[in-house]
C-alpha cells in the first residue's frame, strides 16, 4: 500500500524536463556496500545528524507553508514555488558544507550522492501528506471489525496503531543511527543491508516485490468484482468473473510498458479525494438501505440467510476467522515499508515522527469510524469492500465507477514500481541484465510486464476472495515491514554496536576498523549480547520477545488466510477461475 506514497515522493520534487533515466537513478542500488563497516556508517551519520542540529534555516517556522506548498503542488500550482524551495535548500549551508563527507567516492557514486543531496527538501507537513495519500481508502475495516466483533476490534485496532508507531519510531532511529549524505539510506532494505548483510537487503527487496504483486493481484479482484457487480445489476447480460478481471489484467499489460512514473503523480495524490467521496457516499447510502443480501451469500455462502442484522461486541467464530480479520487489520499500518523512502527525502530527518504521529492519528480515526458505523448497520453482512454492501444498484454502481477509477490508478503504480523492484534488484543486480533504461532493457522490461500481470491475474482469479486475499498480503509481507522486522534490525544494530566496543575506532573511509574478535569467537557474541549496561540488555531481552511475537503471530495469519480461503470455498462461495462472481 506504500508504493503511491513512494511515487509521491519520487515525483514532484524533480525537474519537469528531468529524464527518464535520472527518474530511475531513485531506484538505483545505494552507495556503498557490505565492506563498508557499521562503525564507518555510524560515523558518517553523527556528522550528518550534526550537520542538520546546526542550519540556520527556520525550517519548523515553515511547516504550514510546506504543507500549503504541497497542497498546490498536487493540484498543479506550485511548481514556481517548488523551484524556490530546491534553490533555497541546495544554497543553504548545510548543502554547502559537505565536501570532507564526500571525499574518495568516485565520480559516478558523486553523481548518485548529489542527486539525492538535491531531493532532500521535504518538510514534516508533506510527509504527513504523503503518508495519509497512500494509506487512506479503510474499505475493509468494516469486515475487519466484524470478523472480530465491535469491542474486539476497536481494542485491537488501536493497539496494534500503538505498536504500528513504535515500530516507526525503530525505524526512525536507525534511519538517524546509519544514514547521511555520503551513504544515504534510500529503501527499507537498506536498513536491513546494513546491519545483517546483503542477503537481508535481498529478502526484503522480494518481500517488497511480493507485496506489491499481491497488491496488483487484489486490485485486479477488486475492481474485477466492481465491473461483475455493475453488469449483473443491469439490462444486459451478466460478464463471466474471471473475464472481468482479465479485463484489468490486459489493461494492466498495456499501462505497464510505461517505465517512468512521472506525469502520475497527480492522480496517485488525487486518488486519496476519490477514496474520501467514496467513504462519504457509502455511509450515506448503506444509511437508507439495507444490507447487500445477495452479495453476502455470494461472499459468505448462501447459509448466511437473510434474518435481522446482528451486532455483538465478540463474535462467535473459529479462531482462523477472527485472526483472518486482525490480519485485515494490519493493512491500515503497511505504510513502514516505505518510511525509509520517505525519510530520505525530508530535509530534516528528526521531524518524521511529528508527520508520523499526525498521520497515524488521523489513519486510526477514519478506519475506527468508518469501520464502526458499516458494522453498526450491516452487521455479518459486512462485505470485505465495504461499498459493494450497497443493495441499491444505482447507488452501488456509483461508488463502484469510482472505486473503478482509483483502482486503476493504483494497480499503475504498483505495478510499475513492483516491476522495478524486481528489475534492478535481480535482472541488474543478481543477473547482470541491461540497465532498465536501454533498448534491451526495453525488451525484458516488456516481457516482465506480461509476466507481472499475468501472475496477478492467477491471484486475483485463484483467491476470489477479497477479505482472505488482503489478510494474506498482510500475513506475508505487511506484517513484516511493520512489525517483525523494525525490532529485529533495532536487536541486530545494538548487539553490533555493543560488540564492537572493544574495537579500533573508525578513522580511514572505506577501511573497517581493527575488530579485537570476530563474532566466530564467543567473546565478540558476549559483549553483543550483555554490553551496554542493565538497561541495554533489558533492552534487548524485549527487542527479541518483541520479534518472537510478530513472527509467531504472522505465521498464526498465514495459516489463518489459507484455512479460511478453504472453508469460504466449502460454503459454497465462488470457486477459482469460475463465471460466478464472489458477489
Amino acid at each position: 500500500m506504500d508504493s503511491a506514497a513512494l511515487a509521491g515522493v519520487a515525483i514532484p520534487q524533480q525537474e519537469a524536463n528531468e529524464s527518464e533515466k535520472q527518474m530511475d537513478q531513485f531506484y538505483q542500488p545505494q552507495v556503498g556496500s557490505d565492506k563498508i563497516s557499521l562503525a564507518e556508517y555510524r560515523y558518517w551519520a553523527a556528522r550528518q545528524r550534526e550537520r542538520e542540529r546546526n542550519d540556520t534555516a527556520d525550517f519548523h517556522s515553515r511547516g504550514l507553508a510546506s504543507f500549503a506548498h504541497t497542497v498546490k503542488g498536487k493540484i498543479g500550482k506550485g511548481e514556481k514555488d517548488h523551484d524556490v524551495h530546491v534553490r533555497e535548500a541546495t544554497d543553504s549551508p548545510t548543502f554547502d558544507d559537505v565536501a570532507a563527507d564526500l571525499e574518495g567516492l568516485s565520480e559516478r557514486e558523486l553523481e548518485l550522492v548529489n542527486a539525492r543531496r538535491a531531493l532532500r527538501v521535504a518538510g514534516w507537513a508533506t510527509i504527513f501528506y504523503l503518508i495519509t495519500t497512500d494509506i487512506l481508502g479503510p474499505f475493509n475495516a468494516p469486515y475487519a471489525i466484524a470478523s472480530m466483533g465491535m469491542a474486539s476490534g476497536v481494542v485491537l485496532y488501536v493497539v496494534f496503531g500503538i505498536i504500528a508507531f513504535i515500530t516507526g519510531v525503530m525505524l526512525h532511529r536507525l534511519f538517524l543511527h546509519m544514514d547521511s549524505v555520503r551513504y544515504p539510506i534510500r529503501t527499507f532494505g537498506d536498513l536491513g543491508g546494513r546491519v545483517f548483510g546483503s542477503w537481508m537487503r535481498h529478502l526484503c527487496s522480494i518481500l517488497q516485490a511480493i507485496q506489491l504483486v499481491l497488491n496488483v493481484g487484489l486490485i485486479c479482484l477488486s475492481n474485477g468484482q466492481g465491473v461483475a457487480q455493475i453488469a449483473a445489476g443491469g439490462n444486459g447480460p451478466a460478464i463471466c468473473f474471471s473475464v472481468a478481471v482479465v479485463i484489468w489484467t490486459i489493461l494492466g499489460i498495456i499501462v505497464g510498458q510505461i517505465r517512468s512514473l512521472q506525469g502520475l503523480g497527480l492522480l496517485a495524490n488525487s486518488s486519496v479525494w476519490l477514496n474520501i467521496l467514496i467513504i462519504i457516499l457509502s455511509m450515506a447510502f448503506i444509511a437508507h438501505s439495507p444490507p447487500n443480501y445477495a452479495s453476502a451469500a455470494a461472499t459468505y455462502g448462501d447459509s448466511i440467510g437473510t434474518g435481522p442484522v446482528v451486532v455483538v461486541a465478540r463474535v462467535n467464530q473459529p479462531v482462523f476467522s477472527q485472526v483472518n480479520g486482525l490480519m485485515n487489520m494490519v493493512f491500515a499500518y503497511g505504510g513502514s515499508m516505505i518510511f525509509p523512502e520517505l525519510m530520505a527525502e525530508m530535509r530534516r530527518p528528526h521531524d518524521f515522527i511529528r508527520s508520523m504521529a499526525l498521520a497515524q492519528a488521523l489513519i486510526i480515526t477514519c478506519y475506527l469510524v468508518y469501520g464502526i458505523y458499516v458494522y453498526a448497520m450491516q452487521g455479518q453482512y459486512t462485505l470485505p469492500l465495504a461499498y459493494q454492501g450497497v443493495s441499491r444498484y444505482a447507488w452501488q454502481t456509483v461508488t463502484n465507477v469510482i472505486a473503478l477509477i482509483t483502482g486503476a490508478i493504483a494497480a499503475g503504480l504498483y505495478g510499475n514500481i513492483g516491476l522495478k523492484v524486481i528489475y534492478i534488484n535481480i535482472v541488474e543486480g543478481l543477473l547482470k541484465g541491461p540497465p532498465l533504461m536501454t533498448s534491451r532493457g526495453r525488451v525484458v522490461w516488456s516481457g516482465m510486464v506480461v509476466l507481472f500481470w499475468g501472475t496477478a491475474f492467477v491471484i486475483g482469479s485463484a483467491i476470489p476472495s477479497v477479505g482472505t486475499l488482503s489478510g494474506l498480503v498482510a500475513a506475508v509481507c505487511i506484517f513484516q515491514f511493520t512489525y517483525t522486522f523494525p525490532p529485529l534490525f533495532t536487536l541486530g544494530y545494538w548487539i553490533s554496536v555493543d560488540a564492537a566496543a572493544g574495537d579500533e575506532e573508525f578513522s580511514t573511509p572505506g577501511v573497517a576498523p581493527r575488530r579485537v574478535d570476530n563474532w566466530t569467537n564467543m567473546s565478540r557474541w558476549s559483549r553483543g549480547i550483555f554490553g551496554g549496561g542493565m538497561k541495554r540488555v533489558l533492552y534487548k531481552l524485549g527487542l527479541f520477545l518483541f520479534f518472537l511475537a510478530a513472527l509467531a503471530t504472522a505465521a498464526l495469519g498465514m495459516w489463518a488466510s489459507g484455512t479460511d480461503l478453504r472453508e469460504a470455498l466449502k460454503k459454497g462461495a465462488a470457486t477459482s477461475f469460475g463465471c460466478t462472481a464472489p458477489v
